[in-house]
């Protein structure tokens, strides 16, 4: 996603809307002990808090509350609990108060206002054990408790303004604030998680309407005839106090209209922050179908047979690919075609522009398929908030970029002048999680942009791709009041995770959902299993997962497994699940929960992006001052670029055979217990070798390690060595460090994965974070005649400008283009990588034990050559044909020589594809059987083959 870097089921026709779902199912699992705890208590009007974000584990006793109500401090977090973020004094008094007008007012030092009260009383151990392991960052806040209020008094005191106000021995207010309430509500509506929210159809094609909106005084819904017209009709809802959800029953005659829902609620960030009781027109969260621009949603029934392609209902998908054999590639749909002049030009940018069979776009991606891509990996295809839906409302750059020069400021300065409404954005921006995109539809009214996206699932398939979705449920677009906020006009405070004075936390960019929460969490799977059973795609890809609870991971992997093809039409357990295992922001080092991360995620099956191995191959990091910083596929050491980045002669040496220490880690699918001889002669595990202060190893399978050297975040990987090859790097070099660094990816256990256009030296003109730069800096070429976009104009300064000083001379200079002949030779030689993995089973062996028994790094040691890295896999007993395969990374500028005490006496010989490969380099590769020597030519991967 954008930076920072580092860093939902849906029933059937015939399901009874009263059953549970396996979704509901995996997360009433998930409700923490304390909820569990709470409900078997006497019903009583109590206090607790919410997850509030803060940048340290916990939130000290003992600070100033002050009187302020339009901060959110006190934590209602169970219904007899409410924590105090100060030093609870026994001799003042505690109330908690609710105002149902929210017209609380301390302005002249009194409340004021029409308001109940609840008096409190401090705990005077603080709280519970449960409490402190449920809220963890609140541990060490003061407990405050109330006894005997009813159930009924409590719901109605959460649909009002609340506060808890401190008064001394005279009375007089000493400190006030607002309350959090996701902690309360979890507890009091954790049957919530048993029902079924959006639009519910029966047998008989009548749909049941559901919102879950507690905290609501009223909800009606609002019925329109189409996706415009101004007038409707207004259906009342009956509220179910012990769920906290509102409902209402249509007639057939429902089907195909419009609706939002008029919301009536208490709102703390209503009139300017000082907050008020409003009325929100908002759509459904729960939606399946919009009107165009997401103003409305629509009543659809997914089983519709009308709304599936041809042949839908018996779908005939490429056969699934575990993980830890899976080669995925990542490609964003308005990328795929916008640019190519074999589509249609009313189909470019488009779902439909993947069922052009005979465009050059589509032609690759069979012809990939062909080569051993098993996945195509979509940058997010739900409905987002960035780019305007109808054609109409998006503007062009009013310039012609053509003519800048290709070190200008003038391209992105244009393209700044409308990047808010044309009509890219890579989608990291959700407004409705179960929709798909309406810009990427040729009609996105109604339900014609859901057969157009299963069309392309369908057209994807047949080309023999299974299909990835890139899935963002860790933020929104927007919050509180703002016109694309939905989920916090519903119910306000509760379904985003909040900081110490009850703002929204923003760490991931934009405001951060708190899937820790009950119905956040229940969103999160009932939305992935609606995409995995309705629209059959075969897996998902979570953007900043670490932010996630690994618990609701874990929720969504069991729904998944529990559909079949018998039930559901598709085959659950075979739906690929990774994600960003980043540990960072207000959730880190699980402060909150236990993260869904790197290292809490081994053993799982879940896999997680290594960026140990894209640093030592790449060199550096993603945040560096100086972007020539070298790594192993880079030339650090064996060919310096001159940067002061790289340090001395002996510091360069030093880095670089600690990143082959990492490559050699990545290669084993980046296992923790995995245990080899270092470059310092050691023997060591995979977690005990150094990444920047932690464990380079963490997984403990292979198929957990998704395995990668450049993404759509941070520069391509033909840009990146543009930066760190040394400027005078004939074009022909580049060619095979790309294809160099792309194989430490290829021929590593896990999950194979590559940006789009890697395989054919991709740049985006140096830009390191091209969400919003336009199709001009993100154009894919399929046609190497369009050149690989290198040298289009200085990068955009929003994102940029810090590395002009570096990029100008680079982008000036002609010898940096990719002609024809050099980005056809880059995709024949990954093709040729692909198509040698898929034919040894060397590369995907599927345990930890098998990894340990068969792969080893035979010339590693004191003694190993800077810049090349060689790899033994013993394949004895396996299916092939070949008793072993050894592969030799060699990213020096000579011929080096590696000897294999394994390989003495052996039947060697290069891989048959690479000695039919049309480079005459590689085919140079040589054995000497006496002494077990491979010979590799310079800049070169070279795989070996043994009888």
């Amino acid at each position: 996603m954008r930076p920072p870097y580092h860093r939902s089921e849906r029933p059937r026709a015939g399901r009874s809307p009263d059953s549970a779902p396996p979704a509901a199912r995996a997360v009433r699992a998930a409700v923490p002990v304390l909820a569990a705890t709470a409900l078997a208590l006497p019903v009583l009007f109590g206090a607790t808090a919410s997850a509030s974000a803060v940048p340290a584990p916990t939130e000290p006793a003992g600070q100033t509350v002050g009187v302020d109500l339009t901060a959110q401090r006190a934590h209602w977090i169970d219904r007899t609990t409410v924590l105090w973020p100060a030093e609870a004094d026994t001799e003042h008094t505690y109330a908690l108060v609710s105002s149902a007008e929210g017209d609380l007012d301390l302005s002249e030092g009194v409340l004021g206002g029409t308001h109940q009260t609840l008096d409190l009383a401090p705990a005077p151990d603080g709280p519970t054990d449960e409490q402190r392991e449920a809220w963890p960052h609140l541990a060490d806040l003061s407990a405050l408790t109330v006894d005997g209020v009813d159930l009924p008094l409590l719901r109605s005191a959460l649909t009002g303004q609340l506060a808890v106000v401190e008064r001394d021995g005279e009375g007089a207010v000493t400190a006030a604030t607002g309350v959090q309430i996701p902690g309360v509500l979890d507890d009091v509506y954790a049957a919530a998680a048993e029902t079924e929210l959006g639009a519910v159809w029966d047998s008989r094609g009548r749909p049941t309407v559901s919102l879950w909106a507690p905290t609501a005084q009223s909800v009606s819904l609002e019925l329109y005839d189409d996706p415009t017209t101004g007038t409707s009709r207004t259906v009342r809802m009956r509220q179910d106090h012990r769920t906290g959800v509102w409902s209402v029953k249509g007639p057939v005659s429902w089907s195909g209209r419009y609706y939002t829902f008029d919301v009536r609620v208490f709102s703390p960030s209503a009139d300017e922050g000082r907050g008020a009781v409003v009325d929100n027109r908002v759509t459904d969260p729960y939606s399946v179908s919009l009107a165009t621009g997401s103003t409305r949603s629509h009543l659809v029934d997914l089983s519709d047979p009308d709304l599936a392609p041809q042949g839908w209902s018996d779908l005939a998908k490429p056969e699934a690919v575990p993980s830890h054999a899976a080669a995925v590639y990542e490609l964003h749909v308005r990328d795929h075609s916008v640019s190519d002049p074999t589509v249609p030009a009313e189909l470019r940018g488009t779902f439909a522009a993947f069922t052009e069979s005979g465009s050059t776009g589509m032609r690759e991606l069979a012809d990939l398929a062909d080569d051993g891509v098993d996945y195509v990996h979509l940058l997010p295809v739900f409905d987002i908030g960035s780019v305007p839906e109808d054609p109409a409302d998006r503007a062009e750059p009013p310039c012609d970029l053509d003519s800048f020069a290709p070190d200008s400021e003038e391209q992105q300065a244009c393209i700044a002048e409308v990047r808010g409404e044309d009509a890219f954005n890579w989608g990291y921006d959700p407004y409705h999680y179960t929709v798909p995109e309406g810009s990427y539809a040729t009609e996105p009214d109604g339900a014609a942009r859901l057969t157009e996206f299963r069309r392309m699932v369908a057209a994807l398939n047949d080309a023999g791709l299974r299909v990835v979705m890139d899935v963002v449920y860790n933020h929104t677009h927007q919050a509180g009041q703002d016109e694309q906020s939905v989920l916090d006009r519903i119910v306000p405070g509760y379904y985003h995770r909040l900081e110490a004075d009850g703002g929204v936390a923003t760490s991931t960019c934009c405001p951060n959902t708190a899937p820790e929460h009950l119905m956040m969490g229940k969103l999160v799977v009932d939305s992935v299993t609606t995409w995995a059973r309705d629209h059959k795609v075969d897996g998902f890809r979570f953007d900043l997962m670490g932010h996630h609870p690994k618990q609701n991971i874990l929720d969504v992997r069991a729904a998944l497994d529990e559909l079949t093809l018998e039930e559901d039409g598709v085959d659950g357990a075979s739906i690929l699940l990774y994600g960003e295992g980043w540990n960072f922001g207000e959730v880190a080092d699980d402060a909150r929960f236990e993260q869904a991360t790197q290292t809490n995620m081994a053993g799982t099956g879940v896999g997680t992006f290594n960026d140990r191995l894209r640093d030592g191959v790449r060199g550096g990091g993603p945040f560096d001052e100086d972007p020539r910083a070298q790594g192993f596929g880079s030339g650090l050491y064996t060919d310096p670029n001159g940067s002061p980045a790289n340090g001395t002669e002996e510091e360069q040496l030093a880095r670089l055979l600690g990143y082959q220490d990492l490559v050699k880690v990545g290669l084993t699918g980046n296992l923790r217990d995995y245990r080899f001889t270092d470059s310092s002669g050691r023997r060591v595990t995979g977690g005990e070798v150094d990444y920047n202060g932690t464990p380079a190893g963490y997984n403990l399978a292979p198929g957990e390690a998704v395995t990668y050297v450049d993404a759509h975040d941070n520069e391509t990987l033909y840009d990146a060595l543009a930066y760190k090859l040394p400027q005078d790097t004939p074009m022909d070099d580049r060619v095979r460090m790309q294809a160099l660094s792309l194989g430490t990816a290829v021929f590593g256990q896990g999950t194979v994965f590559v940006h789009a256009g890697s395989e054919r030296l991709r740049s985006k003109s140096l830009d390191r974070n091209s969400y919003d730069s336009g199709d001009w800096f993100n154009r894919l070429n399929w046609d190497c005649g369009q050149g690989n976009n290198f040298g289009v104009g200085l990068p955009p300064a929003w994102d940029n400008e810090d590395k002009w000083d570096y990029a100008r001379p680079l982008l000036a200079d002609p010898a940096l283009v990719a002609d024809c002949a050099a980005i056809e030779e880059s995709r024949e030689r990954f093709g040729e990588m692909m198509r040698v993995r898929a034919s040894t089973p060397a590369f995907s062996l599927g345990t930890a034990e098998e990894v340990q028994a068969r792969v080893t790094f035979p010339t590693s040691g004191a003694d190993e050559l800077p810049g090349v890295v060689t790899m033994h896999v013993d394949t004895r007993g396996l299916d092939g044909e070949w008793s072993s395969v050894t592969v030799v990374f060699n990213a020096t500028p000579d011929t080096v020589d590696q000897g294999v005490d394994a390989l003495a006496g052996g039947a060697v010989a290069l891989h048959p594809v690479q000695a039919e490969s049309g480079d005459e380099t590689v085919r140079a590769s040589s054995f000497t059987p006496d002494t077990g020597t491979l010979t590799v030519p310079p800049r070169t991967v070279a795989v070996f083959v043994q009888d």
